[in-house]
């Protein structure tokens, strides 16, 4: 469901870390150490504001906001990744 209030969000369960690109010129924030069940909950959720501001917020979320650059390169990570994700795991290694 779209939101008012988040234009993008990224996820690496890797790293835990939840990154919403909040729409106008909120800016752009990392959440640390969420788990893949609480990003399934949070995308499941019809209103990602209230879902933010009910669960990660009172639980003092740890979180960082980004910087242009940062957010550049994050962007340009999930391009590469959509486009790879086009393709085979064997043609993107040159095999076919």
């Amino acid at each position: 469901m779209p939101s008012s209030v988040i234009s993008a969000m990224f996820y690496d369960e890797r790293k835990r870390t939840l990154t919403v690109v909040y729409s106008g010129k909120r800016g752009v924030y990392r959440y640390h150490d969420v788990t893949p069940q609480e990003y399934a909950a949070f995308r499941a959720s019809p209103s990602k504001g209230n879902h933010l501001n009910q669960v990660f917020k009172p639980r003092h979320q740890t979180f960082e906001r980004l910087h242009s650059t940062q957010v550049i390169h994050l962007v340009e990570k999930a391009r590469k990744k959509s486009e790879m994700s086009e393709y085979g795991e064997d043609h993107r290694r040159g095999h076919h």
